[in-house]
């Protein structure tokens, strides 16, 4: 049996802040204002995992009222939800995900966020795929308020995923 989900997380974005998507850091002049650290792609990734199998959403996990999660690394929180999907006897078949962000440009870092991201879900880099667009000036995005990623994953029931 094969389980679609997808997710959408936005953060605002502030001077002095850190910018940290897919476990690498991107020199940035503003950064994700979160409770953990921010990694607002992974978050999507995540999330669109636990929505996949009806499991709930991220905040159901890790709240962010629990100071036990403040400046977490969410490349823990991936792995975390992942251990549950594997327990659910299923396993990542390939996931799309889009980064909106104005500025700075991402697409120099994707290979590297598509490497961290494999290397973590222990899966091949062709099943993952991370791209970035820009807001045009229009939106939160636009104006450089905000970030948004969007993810959707397949799951696949069994202990591998076979290849043509």
């Amino acid at each position: 049996m094969n389980r679609i989900g997808q997710s959408r997380d936005t953060h605002r974005l502030k001077a002095g802040k850190s910018l940290k998507l897919g476990g690498i850091k991107i020199p940035s002049k503003v950064g994700i204002v979160a409770h953990s650290d921010g990694d607002c792609l992974l978050h999507a990734i995540a999330e669109a995992m636990l929505g996949a199998l009806a499991l709930g959403d991220l905040g159901a996990f890790f709240p962010d009222t629990d100071a036990t999660y403040e400046d977490f690394d969410s490349m823990r929180i991936l792995q975390s939800v992942y251990e549950k999907v594997r327990k659910q006897n299923y396993v990542l078949v390939n996931l799309d995900a889009t980064i909106h962000l104005e500025t700075p440009k991402i697409a120099p870092y994707t290979d590297s966020i598509r490497e961290n991201i494999a290397a973590k879900l222990k899966v091949k880099k062709d099943q993952i795929s991370v791209k970035a667009t820009r807001g045009e000036g229009v939106g939160a995005v636009g104006r450089k308020e905000a970030i948004v990623c969007e993810c959707v994953v397949l799951l696949k029931q069994g202990d591998r995923v076979e290849y043509l």
